[in-house]
């Protein structure tokens, strides 16, 4: 690896490394991110090939849609190059701790350029990407250890760090960084899916003595750590496909300790003093998790995917995000935690109220210190019946509508076809009855609503389930004003996965079109629509020509029942209830 290419000028490298999952989802949040901090692919950055790959990773979002999808995309890294001239002007890979100004939650710092132009903190942007574990300031890449080695010595990483002008904040930065001689550091041996002894991690480190690097040795917080990283093959659970010890680790498998890594890269930790080496750690994500929330439902979404989808979203510090679908307000609340102002509706008016003044949507955002959302009680198939349906207001919708899956959705009305009108003196306070609501007519309204609401510019993020006859060039809903971002699938069982689909608004609204906008949500019309509705039904058809279903079935059946008997026993046990029980009994 040449650190400078004929021709395109001296670059400085990260390394991006991912967590082991959600894969599809890795491209499409880091693109999101990096345009929400205003930094172009192709233009500010550019993404290199990684060792042994077949084709680089795509800069162009004309066919967006396919992010995600490279020949890279089963492989937990990247590589991001920006020019090195624009370290230190319009970006920095500082410290929080040796920053002059304080970082906002944008990943913007509040020093200047010489042309006035705010300073981009990459670590701060990059910490946005839920998925991110780490990133480093490559230095070297190659197919073994002695090629990496080669990379560095044949670049200029090093006399870069010896003279630390990256170090600081900003070129108009007064409080420096530590001096090199001064620096104390580590290095650190990562082998994704392989254990190695620490005299053979101490064999690794010793390749790297040339670098000489003279501060101390401090294992425990140093000022740089450095890291050595040996990839391998990744199965989908991110285990090595051909690990090095048997089952149990405790014989080394000759013919899988031969085989070459895919790559092995050297850089710099970024982010170690504020972040950690995993960005992750340090309960960053856990404290969010279900788990800890007072108010949950059955479809409430996991907090991981919900954090991402804001990411997709675009929503940050000032945003007005919708949720029209709102349930229990698990999306709603990462809209929040991101700094956006939240409006959440449900037609069902049980689950805004909560189950009692303690559990409830606002006690969830109470709990993390928020101020409660806005929560309405409406019905997304007549949206311009309930507000001014010609006023764009949102920047970001983000929502995972009901299926029928664990949920059915409904809309206003009633199932009978005589219906008694409602007297005026009750029209204050009257709930309108419900009807089932049609999943096709769901996701053909809910891209309707966004395309009248959402700004120019704004953001559609749902979730869509689907079978693996599920063909996403055709099997999408679409809408003339909105353009699709990309499309991100996650496996939930062998017949069945969903897709978050990201789209955004490019052409404003027209009311005079709106029956023919309903009417072409569906390319295939009927055929189209019906591969998201009925899933239930078509996963528990599959389900019962697997062997043993029935038996499967009589014994789920068995359990419910049992379950059920031992709820209506406790409630008869319960002390308040002992009394009742007495006098019904004479």
């Amino acid at each position: 690896m040449s650190s400078t290419p004929a021709g395109e000028g001296e670059e400085y490298l990260l390394l991006i490394e991912f967590v082991h999952k959600h894969l599809d989802f890795h491209d499409a949040e880091l693109h999101s991110v990096l345009e929400m901090h205003g930094i172009k692919p192709g233009v500010d950055c550019h993404f290199r090939p990684l060792i042994g790959s077949v084709v680089a990773g795509s800069d162009a979002r004309s066919s967006s849609h396919t992010i995600g999808r490279t020949a890279d995309s089963k492989r937990p890294f990247r590589v991001l190059s920006f020019a090195w001239d624009t370290i230190g002007s319009k970006f920095t890979v500082c410290d929080a701790e040796t920053q002059t100004g304080k970082s906002n939650d944008d990943g913007i710092t509040e020093n200047q350029t010489n042309n006035g132009r705010a300073v981009i903190n990459l670590v701060s942007a990059l910490a946005r990407c839920t998925l991110i574990r780490s990133v480093v300031e490559l230095w070297g890449m190659g197919s073994n250890i002695d090629d990496c080695i080669k990379a560095i010595q044949s670049g200029n990483a090093l006399k870069r760090h010896q003279v630390g002008k990256h170090l600081t904040a900003s070129k108009r930065s007064t409080t420096l960084a530590k001096s090199y001689n001064a620096r104390s550091w580590k290095i650190t041996i990562h082998t994704l899916g392989s254990t190695y002894t620490r005299d053979e991690q101490q064999g690794m480190r010793s390749k790297f003595s040339f670098l000489n690097f003279p501060g101390q040795v401090q294992m425990e917080s140093p000022d740089d750590e450095y890291l050595v990283i040996r990839e391998v093959e990744l199965d989908a659970m991110g285990g090595a496909v051909y690990p090095r010890h048997s089952s149990g680790k405790k014989e080394i498998i000759p013919e899988n300790d031969a085989m070459p890594p895919l790559a092995c890269y050297f850089g710099r930790v970024l982010g170690n003093a504020s972040l950690g080496r995993n960005w992750r750690g340090s309960n960053r994500l856990e404290q969010y998790s279900l788990k800890k929330r007072l108010y949950l439902g059955p479809t409430s979404m996991d907090s991981e995917l919900s954090l991402i989808m804001t990411n997709l979203a675009l929503v940050k510090k000032g945003s007005f995000a919708f949720d029209p679908f709102v349930g229990t307000g698990s999306i709603l609340l990462t809209t929040a935690l991101r700094g956006a102002f939240a409006f959440g509706t449900d037609i069902d008016l049980r689950v805004l109220r909560g189950r009692s003044p303690k559990e409830n949507i606002a006690s969830n955002f109470a709990q993390y210190g928020l101020p409660p959302p806005e929560l309405v009680r409406s019905d997304n198939a007549i949206y311009h019946r309930h507000y001014r349906d010609n006023l764009p207001l949102f920047d970001a919708i983000v929502t995972d509508p009901p299926y029928g899956i664990r949920a059915g959705a409904k809309q206003s009305g009633s199932r009978r076809e005589e219906v008694t009108p409602v007297l005026e003196e009750h029209r204050h306070d009257h709930i309108a009855q419900t009807r089932p609501y049609c999943v096709s007519d769901v996701m053909a309204d809910l891209l309707n609503v966004a395309a009248m609401t959402l700004k120019i510019g704004g953001r559609l993020v749902y979730v869509i389930p689907s079978m693996l006859d599920f063909d996403e060039t055709e099997d999408l809903p679409q809408h003339e004003c909105l353009r699709l971002v990309s499309i991100c699938y996650q496996p939930l069982q062998t017949e069945l996965g969903r897709r978050t689909v990201t789209m955004e608004k490019v052409e404003e609204y027209d009311e005079n079109k709106r029956d023919a906008y309903l009417g072409a949500t569906w390319v295939n019309g009927p055929q189209s629509a019906e591969k998201v509705a009925n899933i239930r039904e078509r996963l528990i058809e599959a389900a019962k020509k697997k062997p043993g279903y029935e038996e499967k079935a009589a014994i789920r059946k068995q359990k419910r029942k049992a379950t059920k008997e031992a709820k209506k026993k406790a409630k008869r046990e319960a002390p308040g209830n002992q009394g009742n029980a007495g006098s019904k009994d004479n």
